[in-house]
């Protein structure tokens, strides 16, 4: 089950924004939602761990982009570990290595060029988000309890996944499941 039991990469569409995601395991998910769940604000914990891969796509992507999604979900599924903690200022995130995720997501930003906002247009720094809006001095006490516990572990990305931005919810649109 992809939406509730993975972490998905989510494309936002839609008049109000929409994202992509990529989708995370299972197994994975479950100690990745629990430091969600631990230090996550509540009424900000809306939708499953996830790594974003666009912030906000127009609605008139969505077809292009479910074309381009299917057509990568042919391949075997990338490869990803934690590779670090990521100090966000007012949180906190598991920083992400994977080469192979990282070449889908050039590819795709390349296809959707002129569609992407400045701030998908930047670098893009895969991470999973467990802790946010908190203060700097919260965020620093938890990535130093973190740190070095996590690194190296590997993470499953069975999928990819669009979501639509409900003004607070998110509302799964579709994902694409990997062939390996």
């Amino acid at each position: 089950m992809l939406f509730g039991g993975a972490i998905a990469a989510r494309l936002r569409f839609v008049a109000l924004p929409g994202g992509g995601t990529a989708s995370i395991a299972p197994g994975d998910d479950g100690w990745l939602q629990e430091l969600r769940r631990t230090h996550y604000p509540p009424e900000r914990n809306q939708v499953p761990a996830h790594l974003t891969l666009f912030r906000l796509l127009p609605p008139g992507a969505e077809g292009e982009l479910g074309r381009r999604l299917a057509a990568v979900a042919r391949a075997p599924r990338p490869r990803a570990s934690i590779a670090g903690i990521m100090d966000l200022g007012e949180g906190t995130a598991l920083r992400v290595d994977s080469p192979e995720l990282e070449a889908i997501r050039d590819d795709l930003a390349e296809a959707l060029h002129g569609l992407l906002t400045p701030q998908d247009q930047a670098p893009w720094r895969p991470h999973v988000t467990i802790q946010n809006k908190v203060a700097p001095r919260e965020a620093r006490r938890l990535q130093a309890q973190l740190r070095g516990r996590y690194e190296g572990r590997a993470l499953v990305i069975p999928a990819l996944a669009a979501w639509r931005y409900l003004g607070g919810p998110w509302e799964p649109i579709r994902s694409w499941s990997f062939r390996g």
